[in-house]
């Protein structure tokens, strides 16, 4: 799966890409041809608290999948947005072996 970072208003480190990286990695136990992934990662400045935005792309044959949350750290906004993007794929894998049942 190749992984791809975009992000906005900051630089995003390594030690955080690593951490997102090895989450993402884990999705593919749910969907074994994921694609490619895209997280954007966002600095919203809204008055004392600075709010983390990710927005978690996910490209399978057919389908993209999106996840989003805000949270105060990048890591529990991915966390969060991770989560709806697997019960996403659990869904699609749900539907695609009823839909292949039928069809035997």
């Amino acid at each position: 799966m190749q992984i791809s970072f975009q992000a906005v208003h900051f630089v995003a480190d390594q030690k955080l890409k690593d951490f997102i990286s090895e989450r993402l990695e884990k999705l593919t136990k749910f969907h074994a041809k994921i694609i490619n992934a895209t997280v954007f990662m966002k600095l919203e400045n809204s008055g004392q608290i600075k709010d983390k935005i990710v927005e978690l792309k996910l490209a399978i044959p057919g389908h993209t999948l999106i996840g989003t949350n805000v949270d105060k750290s990048f890591e529990a906004s991915f966390d969060d947005a991770m989560e709806s993007v697997q019960r996403q794929l659990v869904r699609l894998h749900d539907k695609q072996l009823a839909q292949s049942r039928q069809s035997h």
